[in-house]
């Protein structure tokens, strides 16, 4: 424990940017939720609206960031990026959150190991399509990490990336490990035509539009 809480003390990441709004997607949507979105990702997905946060940043230790989130004065706080999970003291602030109370999710690509994540913490894990350009970035083995609180999306830009998410979700059993979104690219393809293609097949997943696109476009910082 001594070794854990000294690493903890030296722990530190860095930000892109700190901001409460609506959380917009997921099990969480709707909530007033506290955003920490770290800076980094080493993937390119063609639909990404958070450039960014790709370089930049201001570096904070622990108990600063704590600090932080809790002057936004709301119960639920996410952990995103860029890919949060790229940096290496990601995993010691999840747990610090969970030990101080918060609700906390974790937004993932799934491209890097997920199983050392506190299990107090949802975690949403972004199975790339196709047509993101990133399929090959797909981690399986961290589907196999994934419990019942938390949750696997895949963002649809066309025809062909939902059938071959639908051929994902069956494959690998995923509405009995955990709960299945699908989100339509935003600009690329109509929510309408998404959740017809669900409803055809009896699509046992949760079709979501992004909430704070529909409030706010592309408005930074939200």
């Amino acid at each position: 424990m001594a070794d854990t809480a000294g690493g903890e003390q030296r722990a530190r990441l860095r930000v892109s940017e700190l901001f409460a709004s609506l959380q917009g997607e997921g099990a969480d949507q709707g909530f007033p939720t506290c955003f920490v979105r770290l800076t980094g990702c080493p993937l390119r997905c063609v639909y990404c609206d958070t450039e960014y946060a790709f370089h930049g940043g201001e570096w904070f230790d622990l108990e600063t960031l704590l600090a932080r989130v809790a002057e936004a004065g709301v119960r639920h706080v996410c952990v995103t990026g860029g890919e949060p999970l790229a940096q290496r003291d990601t995993p010691a602030l999840l747990r610090r959150l969970c030990d101080a109370g918060y609700a906390v999710s974790l937004e993932t690509s799934g491209a890097l190991d997920v199983s050392g994540v506190d299990p107090r913490v949802r975690r949403g894990v972004d199975l790339k399509t196709p047509g993101s350009g990133e399929t090959d970035r797909n981690r399986p083995e961290n589907l196999a990490a994934l419990g019942p609180a938390d949750q696997v999306k895949f963002v649809v830009c066309d025809r062909a990336d939902y059938d071959w998410a639908r051929a994902a979700i069956a494959e690998h059993r995923l509405t009995e490990r955990c709960e299945v979104l699908m989100t339509p690219a935003y600009g690329t393809l109509e929510a309408r035509t998404l959740a017809e293609w669900v409803l055809e097949d009896g699509l046992p997943v949760r079709v979501q539009v992004q909430l704070h696109k529909l409030l706010w476009g592309d408005e930074p910082g939200r």
